[in-house]
């Protein structure tokens, strides 16, 4: 079986804009810390998943299209700065009201993830910035490591719960 790094995009791939999304490549601009965290995965044999709601499809602000040019301008910046991209992209377009399966804190995603590519789940990581992030890897089985100021009381689902994005490679090679 393989190991993933199942990876969220907004404010740990790329930075967050407040109160609104990324919707065309001029508003992306990399996390400089996400470089050496799919720099490890990948020299360790892991596949880097990316796992990302996408719910400005649904409220019409972007389209479908929108987001397929921004990953993949994401990826071929990825190719040109450290010679490597994400082995899959899974996003979920559905509102938050939806209460899709795919769309985190469920676990859909990350299972399509988990069957297609053959993968561990307990040999595999989730990071995200958001309580969604955490409780959807920890009901796929993953380990989880949550970047931002929470508690553990407030979000259980976390295996770790970092300040920072920089403290998760020590995390990882652990």
């Amino acid at each position: 079986m393989k190991k993933a790094l199942f990876i969220d995009r907004d404010g740990i791939v790329n930075k967050k804009i407040p109160n609104d999304y990324v919707k065309n490549i001029e508003e992306f601009s990399f996390q400089d810390e996400i470089l050496p965290i799919l720099q490890w995965g990948k020299s360790r044999d892991y596949l880097l998943i990316l796992i990302t709601n996408q719910q400005g499809i649904g409220k019409g602000i972007m389209s479908e299209s929108d987001l397929q040019t921004i990953h993949n301008h994401m990826n071929s910046i990825l190719l040109d700065r450290i010679r490597l991209c994400f082995d899959d992209i899974y996003f979920c377009p559905d509102l938050a009201e939806s209460r899709s399966y795919r769309r985190k804190p469920n676990p859909g995603m990350l299972l399509e993830a988990i069957e297609k590519w053959n993968i561990n789940p307990k040999q595999s990581w989730m990071i995200g910035d958001s309580i969604s992030d955490a409780k959807a890897g920890n009901l796929s089985g993953t380990r989880t490591i949550l970047v931002g100021n929470y508690s553990a009381e407030q979000v259980p689902e976390a295996d770790f719960i970092i300040p920072d994005l920089k403290e998760a490679l020590s995390i990882l090679e652990q």
